[in-house]
């Protein structure tokens, strides 16, 4: 299994109409994305390259491929505002397996060790995450990777026909 990791500087047409299909997907949808309501949960969002260049100021992002193929992505912002506990140097990680094909094998695993690899370069001696309560594959591989839950925001995003908690981890470096 050939798994790479390129960071993303600049943001193609190709590369924003796959990070759209994936964003909108009703699979991946409630799992990557809080939303309010039923209603935004099943309304379509639309990004620009101007939206990812505009991340990508604060953001870093590393795409994943397997096999040359473009499955998900991942990504580290240091000290955000949505942070549960603030403290300086932590970084707030992200990771989405985009493509059916790239979940069941571990990947994942191994994409959260190279973004971890990726935060003590920059001298960060924290991570904290968010994961929703239903996502139980996460949940599992997050607790595998050492994270601890530190708390929980209640009715923090619709799923299944009602609002679901956001649970928070962290990890010392």
């Amino acid at each position: 299994m050939n798994i790479d990791f390129i960071k993303l500087t600049e943001p193609t047409a190709a590369l924003v109409n796959t990070l759209n299909h994936w964003g909108n997907d009703m699979y991946l949808k409630p799992l990557t994305q809080p939303n309010p309501s039923k209603e935004a949960l099943e309304q379509k969002n639309v990004l620009t390259i101007e939206d990812i260049i505009q991340k990508l100021e604060y953001q870093h992002t590393f795409l994943i491929y397997l096999e040359n193929q473009l499955i998900g992505e991942m990504s580290y912002t240091v000290d955000p505002e949505h942070l549960l506990r603030k403290e300086t140097g932590t970084a707030w990680i992200s990771i989405s397996i985009g493509e059916s094909e790239g979940r069941g094998k571990g990947i994942g695993f191994i994409a959260l060790e190279y973004l971890e690899e990726q935060v003590r370069k920059h001298n960060l001696q924290r991570i904290e995450l968010g994961v929703f309560e239903f996502n139980t594959p996460a949940l599992k591989l997050y607790k595998k990777l050492g994270y601890q839950e530190i708390g929980r925001i209640e009715n923090f995003t619709y799923y299944d026909g009602g609002m679901r908690a956001d649970i928070r981890m962290e990890k010392r470096m």
